[in-house]
């Protein structure tokens, strides 16, 4: 089969389409759901009904199916004018989508137009092209990127502890550090919404792609279908020989940096002070959330939950009230400039007795993987990053260099 993929090139000339016409694929009963179907809104005609050997825009043809969510597809393609592998992401059609997809490739174009010499530049995913695709019930957005291996949270789920090793601890934030400052003094980008599945780790063994091909024409994609649409089931990229290193990735959440925000952004649990009260916001959000998720990937667990002792669901009361416990009181200058906080403090700043606060805790308490001064460099570092005060959180730059990261790289 390689010689096969092998006669299918030729140097300085695009690459022949694969016929990808095995029938001895294995139908999964209509019944059993599969992948996006498992989405409690999932409709089918949201989704663009690709078919594995399809060419996209006379370039683009699909290999397989390598994930999959709740607003998107995403799948290994082969581009036959490039001569390479790329991953298509092909959102559900725009009608449900809104301005979201305009939004997300304005952000991907101020990153084309920053600076390329910044060091942080191949730390964040590139776009490579985009289009949109017209499918039964509508235009359907479709983003090219270089494909890369597993997010950081499947790298996690590896390890039986749910921990980083440090080393790869340091070495992701590092990257992440580069990637962030690269956004927010080049390109004006606030992410918002930095977690562990939005890092992945890059590709720099083609071999990989040619091995996906191989399974694909031999031993057929599982599949359903459904109403003259096929529902594939993922196909895993095999290991590498060399991994590349981590980049941060998807733009549907970020915005401009270089306007005032006041709106609820980040997961709950990631949620910076400011959002919670709704004062105004910037690059200093991504800081915050960036010191939660170092805290998940390297504790093994939240570092704030929000869960409400009353409801037991997430309530921003509940997440003001761990903070206070690790942080101490909030600072009045905060307080006077969000919007909310009189829902949960007094003129004074006191916090409203509406359920306990928690028992005062410490950093200290609450790491359980370092001792000495490995221990104490970490929480320095952590101490950066977790202000109540915007302006005291550390720049995404000298974060880069702490002296944690550089020790441990």
């Amino acid at each position: 089969m390689a010689s096969l993929l092998r006669r299918l090139t030729w140097p300085g000339r695009i690459w022949k389409p694969l016929t990808f016409s095995n029938p001895n694929f294995t139908r999964i009963a209509l019944g059993e759901k599969l992948e996006e179907e498992l989405f409690p809104d999932y409709i089918a005609s949201r989704y663009y009904p690709v078919r594995i050997g399809e060419v996209l825009r006379d370039r683009y043809q699909i290999v397989g199916k390598l994930g999959f969510g709740a607003s998107s597809t995403v799948w290994l393609a082969r581009d036959l004018d490039g001569r390479r592998h790329v991953a298509l992401k092909l959102f559900v059609h725009s009608k449900s989508m809104g301005e979201q997809l305009d939004h997300e490739l304005i952000m991907y174009k101020r990153i084309s137009a920053s600076s390329a010499k910044h060091p942080g530049r191949g730390a964040v995913r590139e776009l490579l092209d985009s289009f949109d695709v017209p499918g039964p019930d509508g235009s359907h957005r479709c983003l090219v990127h270089p494909p890369l291996w597993e997010s950081v949270l499947t790298f996690l789920h590896r390890n039986p502890v749910r921990r980083l090793p440090v080393p790869v601890l340091a070495f992701v934030l590092r990257r992440l550090f580069l990637a962030l400052d690269f956004l927010h003094t080049e390109c004006q980008i606030i992410h918002t919404d930095i977690k562990a599945d939005n890092i992945m780790f890059g590709i720099e063994d083609d071999s990989v792609f040619s091995a996906f091909e191989e399974q694909e024409l031999l031993d057929p994609s599982p599949r359903k279908l459904v109403d003259g649409r096929a529902i594939y089931a993922s196909r895993e990229l095999q290991m590498p020989k060399n991994w590349g290193a981590p980049v941060l990735c998807d733009f549907g959440a970020a915005v401009a940096g270089d306007t005032e925000h006041l709106e609820d952004i980040q997961p709950d649990v990631y949620r910076a002070p400011e959002v919670i009260l709704e004062a105004p916001w910037s690059y200093e959000v991504d800081i915050w959330n960036t010191g939660c998720m170092i805290w998940d990937l390297f504790e093994g667990d939240h570092l704030f939950t929000g869960c409400d002792p009353e409801s037991q669901t997430y309530r921003s009361r509940a997440h003001l009230a761990e903070m206070i416990a690790l942080l101490g009181q909030p600072p009045q200058a905060l307080l006077h400039s969000g919007k909310s906080s009189h829902k949960f403090f007094t003129d004074k700043g006191d916090f409203r007795k509406d359920i306990a606060l928690p028992e005062s805790t410490s950093l200290e308490e609450k790491e359980i993987g370092l001792e000495g001064e490995s221990q104490q460099r970490f929480l320095a570092m952590m101490r950066k990053m977790l202000h109540w005060d915007p302006s005291k959180r550390s720049s995404a730059k000298a974060l880069a260099d702490d002296e944690w990261i550089m020790e441990n790289m």
